[in-house]
């Protein structure tokens, strides 16, 4: 991701720190985070500081690392780093990639003969880990942009671009690809509530990299669809079953409704370790419900250039978040993983 002309990943990290993109504060303000450890590494996920399903993986692996590095050398070492593991397993339910990428640094510790080689072993795991979400990220934009035509009218929901993954994201990367391959791409961003990840990272990433796109409404998807001008959908996804049932941000289940009864191509683009294959469908995914607050408060820039929190509903009003759901296999035309596009029906059981 280049910002100012300056390449970035996601996440990434320096000795002990973890270090991050705010993305509470895209597009306000562009500043990188610091997390000394693994505690405030798992409140960085779990209040969003750090979010999307590949990044919340990388930044987990890296915290798992954390909590490595920080246990004692003495008979308390197993417990510290059992106790830290739990404490990153609890930030948020839903996304796979977290827990694929927690079990993978701890079972890469555990085969270490010494503390210093558990630390070692960590480390090389979690930092893998970053480098293959990564690549992933890129495969999925060349298998994608296959799909994406010239002069294509993409609708995507939520962000599931760079800032989503440590690079090149999974819904974002077949148009980020296409545009480099020269073709004309536009983009209609849902505005995502009640976050609006859509409104403040989607249409920041597109910006950034000169992609022509226009913010719209939740409810307006169907409206667009219904009037031929959209050409195809493509959303990311937190987990999918192994029946290839996908869960997304609140929301993408409705726009994969719109497309079908409009006979609009609808696409999850996701890598391989987002497939849970103890999950045999949509009904065995936990998802997440957050703080209502997230409903009946918006925050945003006022007309002074000051970030402010405002009030979107009477005083005592009372709201429901869920923060997830499920898009059955049946409304999903293919899925994007690394390994090329596949009937939700026909997914690769190997894990990456």
């Amino acid at each position: 991701m280049q910002v100012n002309g300056v390449p970035y990943r996601t996440v990434w990290m320096e000795g002990r720190t973890v270090r991050m993109i705010n993305q509470q504060l895209i597009p306000h303000r562009f500043e990188l985070s610091s997390l000394e450890n693994h505690l405030q590494t798992a409140e960085a996920i779990r209040s969003m500081l750090v979010r999307g399903a590949g990044a919340i993986g990388a930044s987990a692996g890296y915290g798992m690392a954390q909590v490595v590095l920080e246990a004692p050398d003495d008979d308390r070492f197993m417990t510290y780093i059992e106790s830290g593991r739990e404490a990153l397993r609890r930030t948020r339910p839903t996304a796979q990639d977290l827990f694929y990428a927690i079990e993978r640094v701890y079972a890469a510790a555990l085969k270490g003969a010494t503390a210093a080689q558990a630390r070692l072993l960590a480390v090389e795991a979690a930092e893998a880990l970053a480098d293959e979400n990564a690549a992933a990220g890129e495969a999925i934009g060349r298998h994608g942009a296959e799909l994406i035509s010239d002069g294509a009218r993409v609708l995507t929901h939520c962000n599931a671009g760079w800032l989503a993954f440590v690079d090149w994201g999974s819904a974002l990367a077949p148009i980020y690809m296409a545009a480099r391959q020269g073709k004309r791409v536009s983009v209609w961003v849902d505005e995502t509530r009640p976050r609006c990840q859509g409104a403040s990272l989607t249409a920041w990433e597109l910006n950034g990299e000169g992609i022509e796109h226009t913010i719209i409404a939740d409810n307006a998807a169907g409206f667009l669809m219904h009037r031929g001008e959209v050409d195809l959908v493509i959303v990311g996804a937190d987990r999918i079953a192994r029946n290839g049932d996908a869960a997304n941000k609140i929301g993408t289940y409705e726009k994969a409704v719109c497309a079908a009864a409009n006979q609009v191509p609808f696409y999850v683009a996701a890598p391989m370790s987002t497939i849970d294959l103890a999950c045999a469908s949509g009904d065995d995914i936990p998802i997440e419900e957050r703080s209502q607050d997230e409903v009946l408060y918006v925050v945003g820039r006022d007309d002074r250039g000051e970030l402010t929190r405002v009030r979107m509903s009477h005083q005592g009003a009372q709201a429901r978040n869920p923060a997830f759901d499920v898009t059955p296999a049946h409304l999903i035309k293919a899925i994007i993983t690394q390994q090329g596009v596949h009937k939700p029906t026909e997914l690769p059981c190997a894990l990456v």
